[in-house]
């Protein structure tokens, strides 16, 4: 079996609708156009891949709503019986048609000024993951290093910053993690610690980022710390009043976040 992945592309379907019903879509006029090239309803409905009965009541449903009659049944005769478009009919097969190749140049236009379809999935598949978790980054796995039982990750968000996560090595498996491919970072608020004047200071965990507080909110018992980190990322710390109090925390003031490795969580899409 092929790994190779299949480009992705936008893609769109035309449906005329009439007094809030669906007139025609490429389904019926692909029926229509069978019809006018073999003559038949048998042979345009085995043509399309549906049932006799379900072609004509397809084709009933259009003519009900339609001004004009779209087709006509012919009598038998030397020529036997048959089914045949009108005017009207042969008409709106090609004012659908025009209108499917605007549509098409239009969606051929979107592709080229958003660019890679790809990358558009992906950020709608971040913004609509839903986690009880404030803060979700995504990033690129830059390193992965194997232990007996656990392993560290090290993933590199947009502006430089890096993360390091610890997880199992069943984990690993089961995410199909791999360096170069694509993850997320999830860290509660609360397992985020504020400190300040860290030059000199000897830390065991390897999550330590610098950034600038830009929102403060107290709350009864705690305080929630909005920070903007390199790149533009923001990360929010939950810590109690006495520690903002005790660090004198103000707004546009630079300060370090840190969070232990074994408290970041990783998911991919």
């Amino acid at each position: 079996m092929s790994n190779t992945k299949q480009k992705m592309e936008l893609a769109g379907k035309v449906s005329l609708c009439k007094s809030d019903q669906m007139f025609l879509g490429e389904d019926r006029i692909r029926l229509l156009e069978m019809i006018e090239e073999c003559g038949s309803i048998t042979k345009a409905a085995k043509a399309v891949g549906i049932s006799y009965k379900t072609a004509w009541d397809t084709m009933d449903a259009i003519n009900n709503l339609s001004d004009k009659p779209l087709f006509v049944r012919m009598a038998g005769g030397k020529s036997g019986g048959g089914t045949r478009l009108t005017d009207e009919g042969q008409e709106v097969i090609q004012k659908y048609r025009i209108i499917q190749e605007e549509h098409d140049k239009f969606l051929a236009n979107i592709t080229k000024r958003i660019g890679s379809v790809s990358d558009l999935y992906k950020f709608i598949k971040r913004i609509s993951m839903k986690v009880s978790a404030r803060n979700v980054f995504a990033g690129t796995i830059s390193g992965i290093t194997k232990g007996a039982i656990n392993t560290e990750v090290t993933l590199s968000l947009k502006g430089g910053d890096n993360l390091v996560s610890v997880i199992t090595n069943e984990s690993i498996e089961n995410l199909g993690l791999r360096v170069g491919g694509e993850a997320y970072a999830i860290i509660k608020a609360s397992s985020v610690l504020i400190a300040k004047d860290l030059e000199g200071t000897r830390l065991s965990t390897r999550n330590i980022l610098t950034g600038r507080i830009i929102k403060l909110t107290m709350g009864a018992v705690n305080t929630e710390v909005m920070l903007e980190l390199s790149g533009g990322i923001t990360l929010c710390a939950i810590i109690t009043n006495g520690s903002a109090e005790n660090l004198a925390l103000r707004e546009r003031d630079h300060v370090c976040a840190i969070c232990k490795s074994s408290d970041i969580i990783l998911g991919v899409s």
